[in-house]
């Protein structure tokens, strides 16, 4: 293989990259972290239809955003840039995803239900219309192998941090107004102007800096299928997703169980505020230790590392099945330090297998294979809550009013831990079954 090239990306961009994170983190997490406990306890939607409004949206994004990958490669190779669609998703995000939080109580559960479900695929449609080409920057802005991690180690950073702020705040304002319809309508609004904020910041710096050189690879101009065929042909982009995936759908069960936990296992619905600090918090401190791990190892294997630290401490929570207390936040910050290494390699990864696939084929698709990565990742994140639902249908959980919250039976609330803990774990072993697929020599 060709000998790396070291282009070192100005601050300045860097900073702007890694501002797009506010928006990705805000909406890959709020909904994950609200929107089941949203319908089941004051909709008064039953779990089973929960389950199936958080998860129809997400469907319809593995069929949307290969399209727009596809679409963006195009417009890549027409102007040089990936702006336009930015900036639509930007603008489009704000309105529909308060709607989404505006479903009035009066409705029946089954209306409720239709009405998150529209408006929420609709915000997700807008989320991709920025996501997909926002996770094809990288590949634009530099082809260095490390600066690529220290980018995307940014990132991460930020990502963090935008979780503690729109993950712990965004329920802490909720819970400020008492809950119930008013408190969720004024906590998507304040949440959404960030979400919104950060996605404009990126697109007018990192957006705009990251421009096609003229001598470059064509890009091609294809439809949606491109991606679908490299995942069928690509050994490593085929391995990778598939990993991202199944831990994407591994953090999102943790995010949906996390409020029921706290309400119905610790007995204290506020403990989700300390909960969450504890599982996003050590990114901030530890991703510089990832990096390193990374610079020293390689990626792949600080990728399989943080992967074993997360489902380590996923198999210690389960002991919280017949012994609950406070010892829980000690080891979900465990599983916060392996979540942050899960969210770093996979990311810092594709822009290389990209290139590996452009000098394969001989065309740029980056578009479209991050419109497939982005379309797996939101459906992950969706199909999370989705399972974890299934998992409180099946044990017996019984659904509330905003009036009312009802008392648990035994079996519900060994299914709310099993959920946060074990679900995960098992998800994370399979993907690291899949990672030992991986052929290293061909990365390194």
């Amino acid at each position: 293989m060709t000998a790396p090239q070291h282009v070192a990306v100005p601050r300045r961009v860097t900073a702007g990259f890694a501002a797009g994170s506010v928006g990705t983190g805000g909406f890959g997490v709020l909904p994950g972290l609200v929107l089941a406990y949203y319908l089941t306890d004051t909709l008064a939607v039953s779990a089973l239809l929960a389950s199936v409004v958080v998860v129809i949206p997400k469907i319809v994004d593995v069929l949307v955003n290969p399209i727009i990958g596809a679409r963006n490669d195009a417009a890549f190779a027409a102007t040089g840039t990936r702006t336009r669609l930015m900036w639509i998703g930007t603008a489009a995000i704000v309105p529909l995803f308060v709607l989404t939080f505006a479903a009035p109580t009066s409705l029946p559960p089954v209306l409720g239900a239709l009405w998150v479900l529209v408006f929420f695929t609709a915000a997700a449609i807008a989320y991709a219309f920025f996501q997909v080409p926002y996770i094809a920057l990288p590949t634009d802005l530099t082809p260095d192998y490390h600066a690529r991690t220290r980018l995307i180690s940014a990132r991460i950073a930020v990502l963090a941090l935008a979780i503690l702020v729109i993950g712990a705040g965004a329920p802490a304002i909720r819970d400020a107004l008492g809950g119930g319809a008013a408190g969720y309508l004024v906590m998507a609004a304040v949440s959404v102007a960030l979400i919104s904020a950060g996605m404009a910041v990126s697109t007018a710096i990192a957006g705009s800096a990251a421009r096609r050189a003229p001598a470059s690879v064509p890009v091609s101009r294809t439809d949606g299928r491109a991606a679908f065929r490299a995942a069928r042909d690509h050994h490593h982009y085929r391995i990778l997703l598939a990993v991202f995936v199944i831990q994407a759908l591994a953090s999102a069960v943790m995010l949906a169980g996390a409020q029921y936990l706290a309400t119905y296992v610790l007995d204290d619905a506020g403990a989700l505020t300390p909960l969450f600090l504890a599982l996003v918090a050590p990114a901030l401190l530890v991703m510089p230790l990832w990096v390193r791990v990374g610079r020293r190892f390689g990626k792949l294997r600080g990728l399989f590392t943080a992967s074993a630290v997360f489902l380590a401490a996923d198999l210690l929570l389960a002991i919280a099945i017949g012994a609950p207390g406070p010892w829980v936040f000690a080891v979900v910050i465990l599983t916060g330090i392996g979540y942050a290494g899960m969210q770093t390699f996979p990311l810092a990864m594709l822009p290389d297998v990209i290139d590996e696939h452009t000098r394969a084929t001989g065309r740029d698709q980056g578009g479209a294979l991050s419109g497939l990565w982005t379309a797996g990742e939101t459906l992950g994140m969706a199909v999370g809550p989705g399972l974890y639902l299934l998992v409180l249908a099946a044990t017996g959980f019984v659904s509330s009013s905003a009036d009312t919250v009802v008392d648990q039976p035994r079996c519900a609330v060994v299914g709310i831990t099993a959920g946060f803990s074990l679900l995960p774990a098992v998800l994370v072993a399979a993907s690291m079954l899949l990672l030992l697929r991986y052929d290293r020599k061909k990365t390194s």
